[in-house]
């Protein structure tokens, strides 16, 4: 399922993260599962979780990372389907 970039990113209520360092581990209250994420997946997390749109997270990941724009996208895309599946996130308009 594709994602709209114009859409954004919500923590679900059910999520806790807990930054150690320059990585994460996220907890799933509902599952009681956890989901790690090392220094990349991190500021990808917090780029999507503190920008208005999905678009935005995605210009501020590709200014600061010497990546291709598509490479970053799919990584993107990969890591907010993830999530999602998880019930980490949620995604939409508004």
């Amino acid at each position: 399922m594709p994602i709209s970039f114009d859409q954004n990113v919500r923590v679900t209520p059910d999520t806790l993260i807990n930054i150690v360092g320059e990585e994460s581990v996220l907890l799933n209250l509902k599952s009681e599962s956890y989901y790690g994420l090392d220094e990349v997946g991190t500021r990808m997390w917090t780029a999507l979780t503190t920008s208005d749109s999905i678009e935005a997270a995605y210009e501020m990941l590709l200014a600061e990372y010497h990546i291709g724009a598509e490479e970053l996208q799919t990584d993107l895309q990969a890591l907010l389907e993830k999530l999602i599946k998880r019930g980490l996130v949620t995604v939409g308009n508004g």
